[in-house]
């Protein structure tokens, strides 16, 4: 009998139950004793979900009350020193501290769990961490489900891939030294689950589809042998790309299964069917974990019926990762198109689609043959649909011009021309765009959806919220201004808004990070761009201030990357698409008086392929993309990008081939240790390190961002250096807004005339960069983009 499982599901809830209630407990509008009751409610029913759909076993231990891998850090025990918390006695308060910060420390890193749009909490390790056990609420939601009467297949994050995953901020700590101190950690969990009466334990090791280094992989060997003394059954599972070069030793290890990731890497099942040990059981992902179309069941079965004629019982069904990146339940959906509505599936219909594969491989296409009717049905109509395919796109597409991806002049050239029109002082202040959202600007959005107000006092309330950001700005004495966002409900949503080719759900959430949930928009078919989008608001807030002010968009990759994409067509072209939209606005930008046009671009890092041979292919029309989104302006105007939350150093050749004039990046949780790669690597245009983290409540100090000036300046010359928070403000309140921000402008200043006393002639900026040509700086391998900006075959 084949065997339907869930690598995992959405913790956060159709209504987004647990951020609600996170929320009103960080407020103290609430007790801990109710927040955890609400986390109990939210795990029965999602479990309930999975033994409705047939599933022998539920997945137990894939919620978590901010993170997973901070989850594993609080049961292991290994909680950063510096917070000084008791493993043992950690309360739930004390764990959002480690996430969010306090007043005497800043919060743990945060950075992207390989190329998702989720957020991990970097565990921070050293030889004197300890694995002794911590919080035991791990255990308590295994409890919880062996109460319920169901049988709970425990998730656990391998240990392997945990040490892959953190870091250590003491030189040359060698993070694998800890191995056998959390290989006996792992030794005492399973052993405990294995007291429980638990038979098989899924431990996730997607590092295993990474380009590990030798001694990482030795790590398996010498990791997995005590592991099996436990009498656990051990799945191991891999995600997110193939993992076939690794399959041979993966085989030798002592488990029981392997799940592979069939969906992103289709070519790897025949590798590991030649080494897949006897009695071992393969867990087939076939079911895509990351997006949101309808799977072709029929085109499933036809692979799947020989793999269980082979296998028979060692054949189980999955998706193939977690859902958690997925929305629960189209059952909300009750303004979805009808025709888009019956393409897809959310975390719930992917059950009944599991449900479904495994009725028709156990009892025969018969026993399902409407729903397998209704399948076929559903593709044949997304085929044929004409709303999918724009003629007029895809000849644009076709006519593209490999000039139309470079600037006019190179970087020095631009850089004198842009000193002279704007005029700015040395280390010039801005900020990344977005403005608190206040109850009153969501109050604003959400009357006028219902249509409790027309267009007109729409328009003037978010006007008033504008001239408020601008105002606020000029009295903190910014150099360089934003709007402040006050129309836009998402960086993404608000442009596929306004964008053909895409769609919209009303409680399409998936959880980014903590209670941060985002609704990504659905790219369904070709994408232009029929009338400008943020070109009137961009002209009514230069005419309230003689400073500078930024144009605000959203880059072609981070679109793509931060919606559910299309898969009827090459990402690459889709991307292509929304490059020629955004180049469209950035145009009519320029034409209407915006000399400062920031094009965000925080999930390029994400976007890059797992394994390294994939690398140019994706920079190529990565950088590609970006380029041809910025270049249609002249030299003055000033073009900068956003990056922010991932590991940067490993693509600093393709970040400088994108030539964005001024780039912005999130450093003050690694204490600038991100910056060090860009200094480096010599990166060859301006950059604005982040000073202040706005994923904290806590307000940095005018000392606390002066330090992390200065040592920016050990890094970058100062005439390049710019001054930033690490991301938007729209979620923080204006009173930490302004607080933190005064003291960034108070630590600007004072450094300005340091280092204007100090070092005159060194440090003032200038109207040219002596020596610097957009030619002559050294891109390294792996960049995907000549000097000139094409893309490299």
């Amino acid at each position: 009998m084949a065997r339907p499982h869930l690598l995992g599901f959405p913790r956060i809830g159709a209504r987004r139950e647990l951020k609600f209630a996170q929320e009103a407990f960080w407020r103290g509008e609430t007790s801990e004793a109710a927040l955890r009751e609400t986390g109990s409610t939210l795990r029965r029913r999602h479990w309930q979900l999975q033994a409705n759909a047939g599933l022998p076993t539920v997945a137990a231990g894939d919620f978590a009350w901010y993170d997973q891998m901070l989850g594993l850090t609080t049961l292991l025990g290994a909680l950063p020193s510096r917070f000084g918390f008791d493993p043992a006695a950690l309360t739930l308060a004390q764990y959002f501290e480690l996430a969010r910060g306090n007043a005497a420390q800043p919060a743990m890193e945060m950075t992207k769990w390989f190329d998702t749009n989720y957020h991990y909490l970097v565990p921070e390790l050293d030889a004197d961490s300890t694995f002794d056990g911590g919080a035991n609420w791990y255990f308590d939601e295994i409890d919880e489900a062996l109460a319920q009467g169901l049988t709970p297949r425990p998730v656990l994050i391998g240990p392997v891939t945990y040490l892959w995953l953190s870091k250590s901020h003491v030189p040359g700590f060698n993070r694998l030294s800890l191995l056998p101190k959390v290989t006996a950690a792992f030794q005492r969990i399973l052993s405990q689950l294995r007291a429980r009466g638990i038979e098989w334990v899924q431990i996730d090791e997607p590092a295993l589809c990474l380009d590990l280094p030798p001694a990482w992989l030795d790590a398996f060997d010498h990791a997995y042998p005590p592991l099996a003394e436990t009498g656990v059954r051990l799945l191991l599972a891999t995600y997110f790309d193939t993992a076939a070069p690794h399959a041979a030793r993966a085989a030798a290890l002592p488990v029981h299964g392997f799940h592979i990731d069939l969906v992103r890497a289709p070519q790897q099942l025949a590798d590991w069917l030649a080494v897949l040990p006897e009695a071992a059981v393969l867990s087939a992902g076939v079911i895509d974990g990351r997006n949101i179309w309808r799977a072709d069941l029929r085109r499933l079965l036809q692979t799947l019926q020989p793999l269980h004629a082979r296998l028979g019982d060692r054949l189980w069904l999955a998706p193939s990762c977690s859902l958690l990146h997925v929305p629960v339940s189209l059952d909300a959906e009750t303004r979805l198109d009808p025709e888009l509505r019956s393409w897809l599936a959310f975390a719930t219909e992917k059950l009944d689609e599991l449900r479904t594969l495994a009725t028709a491989l156990n009892e025969g296409e018969a026993a399902v043959a409407a729903r397998l009717a209704a399948s076929d049905e559903a593709q044949a109509a997304r085929r044929s649909s004409r709303r999918v395919v724009n003629q007029q796109v895809q000849k644009r597409l076709a006519a593209l011009d490999p000039a139309m991806a470079g600037r006019n002049s190179p970087f020095d050239i631009r850089i004198a021309r842009q000193r002279e029109a704007l005029q700015l002082p040395a280390l010039p202040t801005t900020t990344i765009g977005s403005f608190p959202q206040t109850p009153a600007i969501r109050q604003t959005r959400a009357a006028y959806k219902r249509g409790d107000i027309g267009a007109l006092e729409y328009l003037e309330r978010i006007r008033g919220e504008i001239a408020l950001a601008v105002r606020k700005q000029e009295e903190l004495g910014l150099d360089v201004l934003v709007h402040g966002e006050a129309e836009r409900n998402d960086m993404v949503e608000y442009f596929g808004e306004q964008l053909c080719g895409y769609a919209f759900t009303e409680n399409g959430w998936v959880q980014s990070y903590g209670s941060r949930c985002v609704k990504p928009p659905v790219i369904y078919g070709d994408v232009y761009r029929p009338e400008p989008m943020t070109v009137d608001t961009a002209r009514y807030a230069q005419s309230l201030t003689t400073r500078p002010m930024k144009g605000m968009l959203t880059g072609p990759v981070t679109m793509l990357q931060w919606s559910f994409v299309r898969d009827d067509q090459p990402r690459a072209d889709t991307t292509r698409q929304l490059a020629l939209a955004i180049r469209d606005e950035v145009v009519d930008l320029e034409a209407a008086g915006i000399r400062v046009i920031q094009i965000d671009e925080p999930a390029l890092r994400e976007g890059l392929p797992l394994r390294r041979a994939d690398w140019d292919a994706y920079l190529g029309w990565a950088v590609q993309a970006f380029r041809l989104s910025a270049s249609g302006v002249r030299d003055e105007t000033q073009i900068h990008t956003h990056m922010c939350y991932a590991e940067f150093n490993d693509i600093l050749p393709a970040i400088a081939a994108m030539d964005a004039d001024v780039i912005t990046i999130e450093t003050s949780r690694s204490a600038m240790e991100l910056l060090e790669g860009f200094g480096e690597f010599d990166y060859p245009n301006e950059i604005g390190p982040g000073v202040y983290d706005i994923h904290s409540p806590r307000v940095p100090g005018v000392d606390a961002m002066t330090r992390l000036l200065e040592r920016a300046c050990q890094v970058i010359p100062p005439e390049r250096l710019w001054v930033n928070p690490d991301c938007g403000l729209k979620t923080r309140g204006w009173p930490e807004t302004e607080a933190a921000l005064a003291n960034m402008v108070s630590a600007t200043r004072q450094l300005r005339a340091r280092l204007a006393h100090e070092a005159p002639a060194q440090w003032k900026r200038a109207t040219a960069v002596p020596g610097r040509t957009a030619t002559t700086h050294a891109h390294g391998a792996g960049c995907g983009v000549d000097c000139a900006g094409q893309a490299v075959a």
